[in-house]
């Protein structure tokens, strides 16, 4: 073979060009800081692993110091409890009985106890609820003591909730008596029973119109009653305005409540009777026109006799009125009136947020304002 020239061009010749690294890549560790750093990190990893090992040997030892101590101290409480229960089991029967446990507690104590609280304990600490302590079942003193100190708080809190429980009671009746005089719907007496009466002459003054042809026939001047009649009829219409003045009197005073509930319903039921007699000369005004416009004649013998009928509802009604009042029960039964009467009518149930005053004497809660109303609502947004 013929050597390679030194003249002959590179790339004529299979020699491989070896070329120097370029900045692209970072320079190598030596050789001997590589094994030094991976030598410090295998005696980190081992300084860790001992640690671990000695907190969890230190761990295990004091679980056992604590088991030790735990077994020591249920050792010290057991022979505690052994002492006590010798102490207590006075005929050595092996069982502690309730007077025993009455008379070691009290001598332990020093104090006396109930034979109610001595039963209480018994309850707790018999398990077995043969009515006996064994030995198994009894506890140190300390334990009774505690158990003690415990129901005596209990009771104490019991009859502290007790007591107000019965303060409370007792505002509740007195609140609600308060409540009954306020609204006076006690029984009402003879006096209110004839004054429950007197609200009926509204109506019956005003149905008088109805009655002109029974009061106007020759005999009834004979009569003391439409006598009578007359007289107040004539009293009533001299008082200019008479019909709105008793109306507006009516309704005022029956929305006090310290008048008697029956006298404050006759008031409003009055009220309400006397509105109903409109409605009648109401249609007897519009069957008249309706009866004109068609040209038919109304006979007047049809007229009376309606007044008359009328007039007749009308006694029977206030008679009905009159005496059930003076036996002092509510005339209640008169249809769609005394319904409408009724649901007008102040209830106790009504009367809620109310105070008593320093005199007992009950405060109706006022009712809020519209515009504390919306201020309070604009507040709470």
């Amino acid at each position: 073979t013929s050597s390679i020239d030194a003249f002959t061009p590179i790339s004529q010749t299979n020699t491989p060009i070896i070329t120097r690294a370029t900045n692209s890549f970072p320079p190598l560790l030596p050789a001997h800081r590589y094994y030094n750093t991976q030598l410090h990190a295998a005696v980190d990893d081992d300084a860790q692993d001992n640690e671990i090992e000695r907190l969890k040997r230190q761990a295990a030892k004091l679980r056992a110091e604590a088991a030790s101590l735990e077994a020591d101290k249920a050792k010290q409480l057991a022979d505690a409890a052994e002492r006590a229960f010798n102490k207590f089991d006075i005929n050595s029967d092996g069982e502690v009985s309730l007077s025993e446990l009455k008379l070691g507690l009290e001598k332990e104590l020093k104090t006396e106890i109930s034979e109610k609280r001595v039963k209480e304990l018994m309850n707790i600490f018999d398990t077995s609820g043969d009515g006996a302590l064994q030995l198994d079942e009894f506890v140190t003193v300390d334990r009774f003591r505690n158990q003690l100190e415990a129901l005596a708080r209990e009771e104490k809190r019991l009859a502290a909730e007790a007591e107000q429980e019965k303060k409370r009671q007792e505002q509740e009746v007195l609140l609600a008596e308060a409540k009954l005089e306020f609204l006076n719907e006690k029984e009402p007496t003879m006096s209110e029973k004839a004054l429950s009466v007197l609200p009926y002459l509204f109506p019956l003054m005003d149905g008088l119109q109805y009655g002109r042809f029974l009061l106007s026939s020759d005999d009834a001047g004979a009569n003391p009653f439409i006598v009578i009649l007359a007289v107040l009829y004539s009293l009533y219409r001299s008082i200019p305005f008479s019909g709105f003045v008793a109306f507006f009197a009516l309704n005022i005073l029956s929305g006090n409540p310290s008048i008697n509930r029956l006298i404050r319903f006759n008031m409003q039921q009055a009220i309400y009777l006397d509105i109903a007699l409109f409605f009648p000369s109401l249609l007897t005004g519009l069957g008249g026109l309706i009866a004109s416009g068609a040209g038919v004649s109304v006979p007047g013998a049809v007229g009376e006799l309606f007044s008359d009928v009328m007039f007749g509802t009308l006694l029977l009604t206030l008679a009905y009125c009159a005496v059930s009042s003076f036996f002092g029960k509510e005339p209640d039964s008169i249809p769609l009136i005394s319904q409408a009467v009724k649901s007008r009518m102040p209830t106790v149930d009504m009367l809620e947020g109310g105070t008593l005053d320093n005199e007992g004497r009950f405060i109706p809660k006022m009712p809020e304002r519209r515009e504390d109303k919306d201020k309070s609502d604009e507040d709470k947004k």
